[in-house]
């Protein structure tokens, strides 16, 4: 039986959806309503975010976020019935995800 690299894949999807279910709400409601309600100073939250840190756990929420993404649709589109471009799907699928995770490290870095 050959090695299978469906563990990796999974464990990246139990971690994207943790992720993204506890740190996506929170930076939408800070970024989105407190900041502009004038709850934070924007020159708090830059300050904040032009932290070298900061900056690498918000690429690290959208890597996993992408990747949990990617996952979730490939097994939704195959459970749809497209078994048969299985392989081609999960290229695109982690393609896709690579691609985003790229962009926003172009944007945060």
């Amino acid at each position: 039986m050959r090695p299978s690299n469906e563990p990796f894949w999974w464990a990246m999807f139990g971690a994207g959806g943790m992720i993204t279910a506890l740190l996506l709400p929170v930076l939408i409601i800070l970024t989105g309503f407190v900041v502009p309600a004038g709850g934070v100073e924007f020159s708090q939250l830059d300050t904040l975010f032009n932290n070298p840190l900061v900056r690498l756990i918000i690429l690290g929420v959208a890597f996993l976020s992408f990747f949990h993404a990617a996952h979730r649709i490939r097994h939704t589109l195959k459970d749809l019935g497209l078994r048969s471009v299985a392989t081609p799907l999960a290229v695109l699928c982690y393609a896709a995800a690579l691609a985003g995770t790229i962009w926003a490290a172009m944007v945060v870095l």
